[in-house]
């Protein structure tokens, strides 16, 4: 998959550069994708839809369809049956040539396109431009694209960057007259100059949402008419299709329709869904009519028996994804993505078009976000992590990032020689040389930390009896060496709650590996933390952390790091803090340590949305007298753990670009007082807003405990 490279980075910095100079432009797609994001959220619930158990089928139904191998067999067998020829294209040239002979045969000069991602893909239409064919594009988006020489910005919203200003610029070029930028005159304008097309065009090429093999039809769904003049109008149909998405019966299918709109655009149905089985009779001429289907591999047969990237071959091409990835939102596709954008585009070019085209990996910040949103559960942040330990393999690591790896570490040293090492991390001169040593971003305001950790303050309170059962306590580097006291303050109340708790020498979760590119040091760390647990888990304790991060790292990350029977009981029996607690709340007597009398600003952290979506740590202030106000963008803070650390565009800069908008949001709500989760957010969102940020036990008096 490898292939060197020595500027590919500093291509990707200049083009991220350019972006985050480009506000309006961003400012155009931050929205598009906040409307897409609300769109799905508005269905789901107006719908009452249960998206884990539209995850879950969907997921099952992808996984066998990708794995039996006969279908593409059977599919291609009912489309000759129909009277259709097929073709399988072992690479994207093998089907340039193949439609290459077929508009030789035909004399064809002319083809028009409709919803083809698969094309793009292979590069249609510059190839065939250089047979002297023209291939023309007819879904608007898709058109807008085209006349400006660019490639799709997003899978369902391709032009979503452009102002109408621009578009009606670049209409105005095609049809050869001024066209002012009002909606209906560049509808009216494109309708114009589609029209003779539609009726001159040789061949119509579409893609196919789906192929379905029991009887050789293929499903495709558009909100545009044009798809089905582009199917029905030339005498030649000319489907381009990837093997991995024919589905067994019709069954399935009509699952993906409902996955597919529900999570693209909110709707419950594209405006049009085509089934198309032949290429019937134009006003009642057969003559010259003929179907034909392209299925292409491409590096598909790989994937598929690839245990990293197989799962790629179950993406719907819904675009969800990118509509809450926080660095896409920002960056774009132009940046964000090569042919296929966004997060899940990050394995597909890797695999498809090559490791060099894929660095883009890098702006991935290992929120999450992508796998908590995808309908299909792909865990598009493993194989993102996986693309990125390739990358690393061919040209480095980065400075930067190996510091911020080394943070266990040097949270040991910190915290060994605080207050010294606080003094020192706070003068300006010490800062100027982090950042031009390490390439630690002077303008980020820093942690803390704390002489005594936290094991050693807690040993006075003992372990408790146990009454209510066994608790192992995982600090992470946060209550361990930075705020111990917070540590100190989730023992004491699971010890009030009548808890036995242990809080073993753990390592910790070993986020940044998994930011970084680094699976082997991840797998190493998670399979210690495992080992370690598992006497406690074989006594019946459960897991449980303050950090969001640490919880999603056990449910998450370690089962795909160390599969096995340990991995899955220490993803079943861990929980986050207040998760744990929630239904005690009220035997704990909550105390504020802040005054009531207005709201306190909550964020969720992004680990926590695919765990509990914050809701018991809102439950516990609550508990304590707050009026708590949730404070969301629907997406990430931008913090990211380490990567909003560190200096420059690809860190401090484009995290703050996102943040942004959380940010304003924040201000706008006029909460002096934030409450959250996560420690790093916290960070973010103080430097961010100027206000004081808090975890949720710091804003509540610390619980007595009874003596023994």
């Amino acid at each position: 998959m490898s292939v060197r490279t020595t500027n590919n980075r500093q291509v990707l910095l200049s083009k991220l550069r350019r972006a985050l100079k480009d506000k309006e432009s961003s400012e155009r797609f931050w929205a598009a994708m906040t409307k897409a994001r609300a769109n799905r959220t508005a269905l789901l619930e107006k719908e009452h839809l249960d998206m884990h158990v539209i995850k879950e089928s969907n997921k099952a139904l992808k996984d066998a369809a990708v794995a039996d191998r006969r279908l593409v067999e059977e599919f291609a067998e009912n489309v000759r049956r129909n009277g259709g020829q097929v073709f399988f294209a072992k690479t994207g040239a093998d089907a340039i040539r193949y439609v290459e002979e077929l508009s030789k045969r035909v004399g064809a000069k002319l083809i028009v396109k409709s919803k083809s991602l698969t094309s793009d893909e292979i590069d249609f239409t510059h190839e065939l431009e250089k047979s002297g064919i023209r291939s023309v594009e007819t879904d608007l988006g898709e058109l807008i694209i085209q006349l400006a020489g660019e490639t799709p910005v997003h899978l369902v919203m391709p032009a979503a960057h452009k102002s109408l200003g621009q578009i009606a610029k670049l209409v105005s070029g095609a049809v050869g007259r001024d066209v002012p930028p009002e909606d209906q005159a560049v509808l009216s304008a494109v309708r114009g100059y589609l029209r003779h097309l539609f009726l001159t065009a040789d061949i119509g090429v579409s893609g196919a949402n789906i192929g379905v093999a029991e009887t050789g039809s293929i499903v495709m769904e558009t909100n545009e008419g044009n798809g089905r003049l582009v199917t029905s109008v030339p005498k030649i149909h000319l489907v381009i299709i990837g093997m991995e998405k024919i589905v067994p019966k019709w069954e399935d299918a009509t699952y993906l329709v409902k996955g597919h709109s529900s999570s693209a655009t909110g709707q419950n149905m594209t405006v049009y869904v085509s089934v198309i089985t032949k290429h019937g009779p134009l006003a009642g001429s057969t003559e010259g009519r003929e179907y034909h289907v392209v299925i292409l591999d491409n590096g598909r047969s790989r994937m598929r028996d690839d245990p990293w990237f197989s799962e790629a071959l179950n993406c719907i091409r819904c675009g969800a994804c990118m509509n809450v990835c926080p660095t896409y939102g920002i960056a774009g596709g132009h940046t964000f993505g090569y042919i296929y954008p966004g997060p899940i585009g990050i394995p597909w070019t890797a695999e498809v078009h090559g490791l060099d085209k894929a660095t883009f990996a890098h702006l991935c910040v290992s929120c999450g976000l992508c796998k908590e949103i995808c309908p299909v559960d792909i865990n598009i942040p493993m194989m993102i992590a996986k693309v990125k330990e390739e990358e690393v393999k061919e040209n480095g690591q980065l400075r930067v990032n190996n510091f911020f790896m080394s943070s266990e570490t040097l949270a040991k040293l910190a915290s060994a020689t605080s207050p010294v090492s606080n003094w020192t991390l706070r003068r300006a001169a010490t800062r100027v040389i982090m950042e031009s040593l390490f390439g630690v971003d002077k303008r980020r305001t820093l942690p803390t930390f704390a002489r005594r950790r936290l094991r050693k303050r807690i040993a006075p309170l003992g372990s408790g009896k146990g009454e209510a059962g066994k608790v192992v306590f995982f600090p992470d580097v946060y209550a361990d060496y930075n705020d111990p006291e917070l540590g100190v303050r989730a023992v004491k109340i699971l010890l009030a709650l009548g808890y036995r708790v242990e809080v073993p020498d753990w390592r910790w979760s070993g986020m940044p590996y998994i930011s970084y590119g680094e699976i082997t040091k991840a797998t190493y760390v998670a399979k210690k933390n495992l080992e370690a647990l598992r006497p406690y888990l074989d006594q019946g304790f459960s897991v449980v952390s303050t950090e969001p991060t640490a919880v999603y790292m056990f449910k998450e990350v370690y089962p795909t790091l160390a599969p096995g029977e340990l991995s899955e009981r220490a993803k079943a029996w861990s929980f986050p803090f207040f998760g744990f607690i929630q239904s005690r709340l009220g035997d704990l007597g909550l105390r504020p340590s802040y005054p009531t009398d207005e709201a306190i600003g909550f964020h969720i952290p992004c680990h926590d949305r695919a765990i509990s979506l914050g809701k018991p740590a809102v439950a516990f202030l609550r508990e304590a007298g707050y009026d708590i106000k949730v404070v969301e963008n629907g997406t990430c803070c931008g913090m990211a753990g380490t990567f909003g650390m560190k200096h420059g565009d690809l860190g401090y800069n484009l995290s703050m670009e996102v943040g942004d908008h959380l940010f304003r949001l924040f201000k706008q709500s006029g909460c002096k007082l934030i409450a959250t989760e996560s420690s790093v957010c916290s960070m973010q969102i103080s430097d961010g807003v100027g206000v004081k940020v808090v975890h949720p036990l710091h804003a509540t008096e610390e619980v007595s405990l009874r003596e023994p």
